[in-house]
């Protein structure tokens, strides 16, 4: 078979370096001569006219861009343009290289097939890495008229035809599987509202708590890691580089509901939340001082576990949970607690420095993964709020543009970086056996209202200054008309 494999294709592995020494791919010199515009500085492509990044994207039959190349400019160019128009504009070019090739020399008509396998091949790794591009009539009907024109390099044998049906089969397996997803999201866990019985009875000692389920901290860590690779799994490139396309867009009062689509974030995020709440529900709920103390100790273990793991996003919600403050005001219950544990956790959270100690430890965590031998020391889970803040402010300081108009392409190949990282762990798979008993409970729990938290906490220690006193009696009274 004539078509180039992708391991003979002129590209290097995506990010094999920190973007710094093999940015700009594989480009040829008379490249920049054809596009002009392009600006490098140490040899990296840093900025450039939308319409020469273009060119740079689709191959030529001496050239085929490097995959990290690829990789970050498919998906900063839905910044600047549809998905879509950009297919147009790579079909565009790809049946203007045609034409010249089919009317040159015999050495030049030659090279169509080699031409057609490195266009199929740019087409497979779009389809591949970001499918959902793909989801509306006029991209797919882009992408159908390229296949179309580049099926005609090899009408004698149809190898093209057959690649490019298996090509479109794979996409349509991935849409579908993504709708499949969406149409069965899981409903939201909402609070329980009503906490009214707290005040008039307490809880049976043979109602389940999480120490029922599960009394070793390693192994509801591993759970808890389970969970929240499964939930990145639903996570990808293009849901990230909404945030900034979702910013630009509120940034010029534009409504752009293509990029506004952000379930896959909202419900990560809100999985971090519902940790947070249930580590507050399972402490409140706990009527014995002593009983409440061993699951505060039970918890600052299970965090310790994650943060031994890699699963740093449980971690912190772990400790948000117990941050809060119908937890924190639990006196009498933290003076039984042994917190040195509990420091220690808090200092790798510590804010200052912008997170100074925790993004030491992550940055551990991953040169740990880049070595592993195994998957277990592969595990990087990074604190989902914080990641999606950093590019949240990689945007805002640095402008999408230039002065002089051209893309500033440097702040995306720092931007695409990040997200790689991401979508590199996402990958890991989960080597801890699963307990569907312990992930049901994390997963379907009772989670109190911060109302009912508040009810639950001072039944446990009552009040002890005016503002408590006062809040308490506000509950009570709001509890007493609903009755």
């Amino acid at each position: 078979m004539f078509l180039e494999t992708p391991e003979t294709m002129p590209q290097t592995p995506i990010f094999s370096s920190m973007l710094g020494s093999s940015c700009s791919g594989q480009v040829q010199p008379d490249m920049g001569e054809r596009c002009g515009d392009p600006v490098y500085q140490d040899g990296n492509l840093i900025s450039g006219s939308l319409e020469a990044l273009i060119e740079r994207l689709v191959p030529t039959m001496d050239y085929y861009p490097d995959r990290t190349y690829i990789f970050t400019f498919l998906l900063s160019s839905r910044v600047f343009i549809h998905p879509h128009e950009l297919l147009a504009k790579v079909g565009q070019i790809c049946i203007k290289q045609k034409q010249q090739l089919e009317t040159g020399t015999e050495a030049e008509k030659a090279k169509l097939k080699s031409f057609a396998a490195k266009i199929i091949q740019l087409l497979k790794e779009w389809t591949e890495t970001f499918p959902y591009d793909f989801q509306d009539e006029k991209s797919m009907k882009e992408l159908k008229e390229i296949a179309h024109r580049i099926t005609q390099c090899d009408e004698e044998n149809g190898t093209v035809k057959k690649i490019i049906s298996q090509m479109t089969q794979n996409l349509l397996m991935a849409l579908s599987a993504r709708s499949q997803y969406q149409e069965i999201r899981e409903k939201f866990r909402q609070p329980v509202a009503d906490k009214g019985t707290i005040l008039k009875n307490k809880p049976q000692s043979t109602q389940k708590d999480i120490l029922s389920v599960c009394c070793d901290p390693l192994v509801l860590a591993q759970q808890l890691t389970h969970i929240e690779l499964e939930r990145v799994s639903n996570i990808y490139p293009e849901d990230l580089m909404q945030i900034v396309s979702h910013m630009d867009s509120l940034d010029n009062h534009k409504c752009r509901g293509d990029v506004t689509k952000t379930y896959n974030l909202e419900a990560y995020d809100n999985w971090f939340n519902c940790l947070s709440m249930l580590v507050a529900t399972e402490i409140c709920r706990v009527v014995k001082k002593k009983q409440r103390t061993r699951m505060v100790e039970f918890f600052i273990d299970v965090a310790r576990e994650c943060f031994n793991i890699g699963n740093f996003n449980s971690m912190m919600a772990i400790i948000s949970g117990m941050n809060l403050s119908p937890v924190a005001r639990l006196k009498k219950t933290w003076s039984k607690v042994k917190t040195a544990k509990f420091d220690v956790l808090e200092h790798h959270m510590d804010p200052s420095s912008n997170f100074c100690n925790y993004r030491t430890a992550l940055q551990g965590a991953a040169q740990r993964s880049q070595t592993a031998n195994s998957n277990r020391e592969k595990i990087v889970i990074p604190v989902f709020n914080l990641f999606i803040k950093d590019i949240y402010f990689l945007h805002k300081i640095h402008t999408n543009r230039l002065p002089n108009g051209q893309i500033n392409f440097k702040k995306f190949w720092e931007i695409s970086r990040q997200i790689h990282d991401f979508m590199t762990w996402k990958q890991v798979e989960c080597p801890f056996e699963k307990d569907k008993k312990i992930q049901s409970y994390l997963l379907t729990a009772p989670i109190y209202s911060e109302e009912a938290l508040f009810i639950a906490s001072f039944e446990s220690e009552g009040p002890e200054n005016h503002m408590e006193k006062d809040s308490w009696k506000t509950l009570r009274t709001t509890l007493l008309n609903r009755a």
